[in-house]
């Protein structure tokens, strides 16, 4: 196993990362796979990447940060992000944090390709909970042409996620056509279809004591995208994949690391970007 090179923080037309370069160093020719973390912990893109560093990947893994996270919290911070969940879960924190995250990657590819001298190679994505679903946004309805996917612990359908955290939190949500319209958006499991026509290779990575919104879309998903998906199941993990508080860099668990050998191994299959390992 080749060691952690020391990751590299900047900012991409707005957009906070964090990169680690390729473990066959860096080229034009590298394969490039952009992340996006999750609200839960590892809830920034620096925990993530040590969470799931993909160290042996032999292509530029960057994380970005989701907007109105990391350094871009709401001025009272993460309560500030509650409070906006509080007052509507879909519209002021789902939304602008999905689909924003989704619409700053079409400005920030660009950026990073030149920042890294990357060439127009293959690219993969991947997240975590709100982060696969920006993911999935991405695929469906970017511009780039993504080559595989890795969706874990994943938002696949944004109504069972509020109804997920509407039960742990006793609360109703009060449902808008606006917010039903948004929801629409966020099934990845209606629109599997759109999904598998822009032909990637999805690996779904659902935890075994997850909740079963999120769980069960994940299945859901990958029996929808046929022979271009595979389910992986790891047993004992729940959604998060790190200890609290989940915002700076942290020794990586072992359900983590269950997820970076799998990640590390779809990534080198599909991408092309061999483990240095293997």
């Amino acid at each position: 196993m080749t060691a952690t090179p020391e990751p590299i923080a900047g900012d991409a037309a707005g957009v906070p990362f964090v990169a680690l370069p390729p473990a066959g160093g860096e080229r034009p020719s590298a394969p490039l796979v952009v992340a996006w973390h999750l609200l839960d912990a590892p809830r920034t893109g620096a925990a993530f990447a040590a969470a799931v560093p993909m160290r042996d990947l032999d292509a530029w893994r960057v994380f970005l940060g989701l907007p109105l996270t990391g350094s871009r919290l709401p001025a009272d911070g993460w309560d500030g992000l509650m409070q906006l969940a509080f007052e509507d879960a879909v519209l002021k924190l789902y939304e602008p944090v999905m689909v924003g995250a989704a619409e700053e990657f079409a400005r920030a590819l660009p950026r990073l390709r030149e920042r890294f001298g990357i060439d127009a190679g293959p690219i993969g994505v991947m997240g975590g909970s709100a982060g696969a679903a920006v993911a999935q946004l991405v695929v469906a309805e970017g511009d780039a042409e993504v080559a595989a996917a890795v969706l874990v612990s994943p938002v696949v359908q944004l109504r069972r996620a509020i109804e997920a955290g509407a039960r742990a939190f006793g609360f109703s949500y009060p449902w808008s056509e606006e917010s039903e319209a948004v929801a629409r958006r966020v099934d990845f499991v209606a629109r599997a279809a759109e999904l598998a026509r822009r032909g990637p290779a999805v690996l779904v990575v659902a935890g075994a004591e997850d909740e079963p919104e999120f769980r069960e879309p994940a299945r859901e998903l990958a029996a929808a995208l046929g022979d271009r998906a595979e389910l992986a199941t790891i047993p004992g993990m729940g959604h998060a994949l790190a200890e609290e508080p989940g915002t700076d860099p942290a020794p990586q668990t072992a359900h983590a690391a269950a997820v970076d050998r799998l990640a590390t191994a779809w990534f080198a299959q599909h991408l092309g970007g061999r483990s240095a390992a293997s």
